[in-house]
Order: C-alpha cells, then sequence, then structure tokens
C-alpha cells in the first residue's frame, strides 16, 4: 500500500509541473477554456417595514364601556385588519408593540380585579398579539398598575402567591426592558434586549437573514407613580443613559440593525434623568437605527388628519426623522398604526446597514375623523379569541349600584365647578376622614380637603369625555368618573404647599389680555389635563392676568385666608402623592412640607362606588356645585376668551350653574369639538 502510494505521489507531481493539471477547479488538458476565480454572491437592498402599535389600554374592540356603545373609532380589531394588510403590501415586517397594553379599560380592570386570569390562560389582548405574531414587545408605565405579581403571571415569569411560587403560561411575543431593574440584584429585571434572526427577502428575490436588535425602555417615573407596589423593589435609570449602556452591547453581539421600543413621547425639553418622553435625545444616541414611540397619546409624524409637529431645525415632521433616525409614533387605543419603511444594504463587511436617508415614517388611520367613517373592518378573528371576555365585561359594568338626580359630565370641568368633581371629591374626602379618625387621632383636628382631576376632557374628541346620565348609576358610571386603576392616598401639607399645588393647576390657563380685541385662547394646549386638580374643602380664583406660579389669589378656608404654616390633609391618589413632591414636575411645591399619611391598597374608583352605594341617591341638594373655586373676574374684556369642548356641554351649562359661557364657533374640528366662549367680565 506504501508503495503504490508513494508512486502515485510522484506521477502527480510530475503532471503538474507539465501543466497537465490547473489547480482546483481547473480543466485537464483537453480544455481550452481559462481558469476562473469564483464571484462574491450579488445581494440585492432589503426593505423592512417597521410596523408599531402603542398605547392600546387594552382597547381590544371598538367598543366604549364606559357608554356601552360602540365606537368606531378605536379598536385593536381593526388595527389587526391595518396589520394584515401591510403584511400584504411589504414582503418585509417587523411587528412590535410600544407597552400600556394591559390597563385602560373595564375589560382589564375586570380581568385583573374581579375575575382573574387563570394559571394556564392568557390575558386576553395577549392571546390577539400571539393571533398576530408579533416580534417584540415592551412594557410602558401602566404595565406596572396592578402590581408586580400580576405583572409577572400575565407574562409567564416566576411570581408568588401566599408564600408560594409558581409559573404560569407565557405569551409567545419576547418582551424586552432595559431600564427597569431589580432593587436587590442591581440588575435588568426583564431581559433588556434580544437579537431576532429574520429572514427577509432581497430586491433579488433571495432570502437573507438578518439580525435585528430589539431593546424596551420605560419612563422612569413608574417607581414614582406606582410607588406602593414598587417601592424597594424596583430603580429605573434613565433613558438616554440605558441606551447608552445596552446599544454597544447589542451591537458587540451581532445586531446588524437596531429598533429601540421606548415608551416614551418626543419632547425638547431640558433632558432630564427621570424624563418621561426622551424620544428626541434618544434620537442621539449612536448605533441606532430606528425608534417606535409613545405614551404621550399623539401620533408622528404628523398628517392632514392631526398629529404632532415639532419646531426644533434636527426634526424632519415629513419624513418622520430626528437627528436623522427615523422615528414613528403610532397613536393611541389602536386607532393608529404606525409604520417605518427602512432600507438596509449589504455592507463590505457582510453585515447588513440600514440607510437612514432612504427611510419614511408614517401612520395609518382606522377611522377618518374628517367624513365620520370607518376605513377598515374588524378582524373576526379577535371576537373568536376574546369574544366571551368583552361579554362578561359588558354584563359587569352594568351592575347598578346607586341613582343620581344631576348629570355628571366633564365637559366643562376645566373652567368651571362641576357635579361631576364633586362627587369624586365627596367620596374621597369621606374615605379619608373615616380612615383619620380611627387610625390617625392625632390629626383628627386638621382639615380633611380633596383633590380630583378631569382625567377625560376631550383629547380623543367629542366622546372623549365623563358623561352619566340622571338615573340610574352602574359600575360603568364609576369607571366613567374615574378613569384610572389610582388607590387612595393622603399627604399632610403645608398651606404654602397647597398653594404651590394649585399654582400647578394654574398652569393649564394661558395669560390673558384683557384689553386684546382679538380671540384669546383660554386653554395651554400643552398641559397635560390630568395634572389639573380641582381641591374642594378651600376657595380660590386664578387670576389670568398675572404669569404662571403667582395665579392663585383668594385661596380660604371657611372665609379666611389661608396662611402659610396653616396645616391640611388632602385625599388624593397614588401617582399624585408620589408626584407632587417631585420638584422637576410639581415646581412651586417644596417636598420638605408634604408628608404621606395614608397610603391605602384601595381603588379610587371602589371608594366611589362604595360610598355611591351608602349614600344611594346623588342629590341635587348635596351635590349641586358650590363654585368653590373660578377663573377670576376682570374689570373689562375687549374681545373674545375661547375653548373648545363637545357640543354635549352646551346642554348643561344651566344645570351646572355656569352662566358666562355660551357656544361660539359651532363648527366641529375633526374631533368634534365646537368653540365656546367666557366672559370673565361676568
Amino acid at each position: 500500500m506504501r508503495t503504490f502510494t508513494m508512486q502515485r505521489l510522484a506521477l502527480l507531481t510530475a503532471l503538474l509541473a507539465a501543466g497537465g493539471l490547473s489547480g482546483c477547479g481547473g480543466s485537464d488538458s483537453s480544455d481550452n477554456t481559462t481558469a476562473t476565480t469564483p464571484t462574491p454572491e450579488t445581494y440585492g437592498q432589503i426593505d423592512l417595514a417597521i410596523l408599531e402599535t402603542t398605547d392600546l389600554h387594552t382597547n381590544t374592540f371598538s367598543y366604549d364601556y364606559y357608554k356601552t356603545a360602540d365606537d368606531l373609532t378605536i379598536g385593536f380589531e381593526r388595527t389587526a385588519t391595518l396589520i394584515s394588510s401591510a403584511r400584504s403590501e411589504f414582503k418585509n415586517t417587523l411587528l412590535v408593540d410600544n407597552g400600556d397594553t394591559i390597563q385602560g379599560t373595564s375589560m382589564a380592570d375586570y380581568q385583573a380585579l374581579v375575575a382573574g386570569v387563570k394559571c394556564d390562560d392568557l390575558l386576553g389582548i395577549y392571546k390577539v398579539m400571539d393571533y398576530l405574531k408579533y416580534d417584540a414587545a415592551t412594557l410602558g408605565n401602566h404595565e406596572f398598575n396592578y402590581g408586580l405579581d400580576y405583572l409577572n403571571q400575565v407574562l409567564g415569569r416566576p411570581h408568588t402567591y401566599s408564600g408560594k411560587t409558581r409559573t404560569c403560561k407565557a405569551p409567545a411575543t419576547p418582551f424586552v426592558s432595559a431600564n427597569v431593574n431589580d432593587a436587590s440584584t442591581k440588575q435588568a429585571m426583564f431581559t433588556p434586549w434580544k437579537i431576532l434572526n429574520k429572514q427577509y427577502v432581497d430586491s433579488l428575490g433571495k432570502t437573507r437573514e438578518v439580525k435585528v436588535g430589539v431593546i424596551g425602555f420605560a419612563p422612569p417615573a413608574i417607581v414614582q407613580w406606582d410607588k406602593r407596589w414598587l417601592d424597594g423593589k424596583v430603580t429605573v435609570d434613565g433613558v438616554k443613559t440605558s441606551a447608552e449602556k445596552y446599544i454597544p452591547e447589542m451591537r458587540k453581539a451581532g445586531a446588524e440593525v437596531v429598533v429601540v421600543l421606548a415608551h416614551g413621547g418626543i419632547s425638547t425639553e431640558t433632558y432630564r434623568e427621570d424624563m418621561e418622553n426622551p424620544v428626541y435625545y434618544l434620537a442621539g444616541v449612536a448605533g441606532i437605527d430606528a425608534i417606535v414611540a409613545g405614551h404621550s397619546h399623539t401620533y408622528f409624524p404628523a398628517d392632514t388628519a392631526g398629529g404632532t409637529k415639532y419646531t426644533a431645525s434636527d426634526v424632519d415632521n415629513t419624513k418622520g426623522l430626528i437627528k436623522g433616525v427615523p422615528v414613528v409614533q403610532g397613536g393611541f387605543w389602536g386607532s393608529q398604526l404606525g409604520v417605518i419603511k427602512l432600507q438596509l444594504n449589504r455592507g463590505a463587511d457582510g453585515k447588513w446597514v440600514a440607510d437612514k436617508n432612504k427611510s419614511q415614517s408614517s401612520v395609518r388611520h382606522i377611522y377618518d375623523k374628517t367624513n365620520k367613517k370607518s376605513l377598515v373592518a374588524a378582524d373576526p378573528k379577535v371576537t373568536e379569541l376574546v369574544g366571551p371576555l368583552h361579554q362578561e365585561t359588558i354584563n359587569y359594568v352594568r351592575t347598578p349600584i346607586g341613582k343620581t338626580e344631576l348629570r355628571l359630565s366633564s365637559y366643562l370641568s376645566q373652567v368651571a365647578d362641576t357635579a361631576s368633581i364633586e362627587v369624586l371629591n365627596a367620596a374621597q374626602a369621606d374615605y379619608v376622614k373615616t380612615y383619620v379618625q380611627a387610625n390617625l387621632p392625632q390629626y383628627k383636628d386638621l382639615p380633611v380637603l380633596s383633590a380630583q382631576a378631569p382625567f377625560k376632557s376631550g383629547f380623543a374628541g367629542a366622546t372623549d369625555f365623563t358623561d352619566v346620565a340622571v338615573g340610574d348609576v352602574s359600575i360603568r358610571s364609576a369607571a366613567d368618573l374615574y378613569l384610572y386603576s389610582n388607590t387612595v392616598y393622603a399627604v399632610k401639607i403645608s398651606g404654602k404647599a397647597l398653594k404651590g399645588w394649585l399654582e400647578n393647576s394654574g398652569d393649564q390657563f394661558n395669560l390673558i389680555d384683557p384689553a386684546k380685541t382679538t380671540d384669546q385662547p383660554l386653554l395651554n394646549p400643552n398641559y397635560k389635563v390630568y395634572n389639573f386638580d380641582i381641591i374642594d374643602g378651600v376657595s380660590y380664583e386664578f387670576d389670568l392676568t398675572k404669569p404662571v406660579g403667582s395665579r392663585v389669589v383668594n385661596l380660604k378656608y371657611n372665609g379666611v385666608a389661608v396662611t402659610d404654616a396653616q396645616q391640611f390633609i388632602v385625599a388624593t391618589n397614588n401617582y399624585r402623592a408620589s408626584g407632587i413632591t417631585n420638584p422637576a414636575i410639581y415646581k412651586y411645591i417644596n417636598p420638605a412640607e408634604v408628608e404621606v399619611l395614608l397610603a391605602s391598597p384601595d381603588a379610587n374608583r371602589d371608594v366611589v362606588i362604595d360610598y355611591v352605594k351608602r349614600v344611594k341617591t346623588i342629590t341635587s341638594a348635596q351635590f349641586k356645585p358650590n363654585a368653590n373655586w373660578r377663573i377670576a373676574k376682570l374689570a373689562s374684556q375687549a374681545g373674545k376668551i375661547v375653548f373648545r369642548s363637545a357640543p354635549a356641554a352646551n346642554d348643561i351649562l344651566a344645570s351646572e350653574g355656569i352662566a358666562n359661557v355660551s357656544p361660539d364657533d359651532t363648527s366641529p374640528n375633526a374631533g368634534g369639538l365646537i368653540g365656546y366662549r367666557i366672559d370673565l367680565s361676568k
């Protein structure tokens, strides 16, 4: 065997030397063709469509549980149709959800607080997400509203009940959240980022693997907003800081395209670590190819139907670029689908690279508000998956709890005292007074006040107001009156801090010039109405001829001027009790003058329900607005001062006792709101 091998090797060597055989891949001596070197494979471009839902808030159906009626302007069941349509249009897609998904409607509360979710079952909205095969999702601030145990259960993570640890069924959708940390381990509590090996088709029709990295961020303020659940358990890093930590890590691990799921909006105010709308600054972090935004309940880029435009020079409101990075914000409640068209090319290093200059962001709508018509049909599969839960929720919210002699609405709650706020504040104050008398006798002589904001104020149009008709009051009525699943808190506060709290509410109004003859808008469009606290138990006025921070005048308790050192107890909710000690948000309050006395586990809404059950009937004698607050009168008023509300506001002017407001421009805008004028000389 050895002799044969050596002879053969010698023969081969001789042939090569004589040119009888060429190198590997060549030809034998009878072929006259020239040897060639294989050419590198040619790659085409990949056109990727990133599809985003955000702030669904469990609006699974096109239905308003507060009115127990269809609402075709909202609904994940119709966004699902937009998703299917986009997948038919684009060969390559990445479908993501940007958080605030599991809370916000009566269906969400029914599952979390009444019926519960069985360990071998999925949360209703997660069933729909799995059906649509989401590629990734992140957590918003409202994911934490029901506590960590509930969140961990519905995500299929280990959680503890009655001292026993268990893991329940998990959605197929992978969740990422990078800046929420376990306080004990100092490590990310959830999977911070993930690389998806996606199979996409290039322009030559060939299937290519693209490594898409996805990372998510929650608003840092969750540790304040849900302090009762998260205190001592969770810490949260600033979004920009966290991105600067993890994006290089993702790139090093092989991510070719990095998509950020940021549950925050777009703001150019000075960056802070606790900033809740940091996308403008996030876009400046190296290594990010696209950002999906949310949280602030608007959409970007704006179009003829609405949305928000930004004035910063490095924001392209047409293409949807911020600092050169493609950004989309896909609305809220399922009303829109965000889309980023992103072009990918094969780089010299063999990796896929996003050409951001070739991108285009846009939003797609489920409803045409101008022509008042639905643009897409509902996906019937959604009803198949969660229809029974939908019907259970409707049956639940129809449960009667009492009666009302007054129409309870928020149509005019931003401009005058209204009955709806009277009822809510009475319920909160009653709860806190009872608690103080039983458990805090040292404070039994302090006055108990109550603070309440008009959560529903027309942000989403003419139907986005509280409106409880005269007659039966049901659980849905209570949910309409009190939108969020907050819990009752009480704070001890100085008279000076109380005035500062009200000054923050005064920021809602624009500066008014009595001598101006042209129309002046009353309300600041950038003010978040859920911060406009109306405090009962004291009387006060807002002088709008004065600059912000010095508008509260005639602040009195029992007809006597409130002093800086005077002490009060104020009934409020967990969000506000945590927020008013943050000087960045409540700049007129010294946190040292606020002390939390009560952190109750009882939901504000449940407190309202129990209160109505006890009083049985909301009577005119007890709850008619007492005008404890108002906008201060002007000696004269040269021009019109205007604002917008629903047409139905005109119907309740008399019952609310509001004599200085009248309709002005009765042509509805795209949201169905009409113009009103307020005469401050009356």
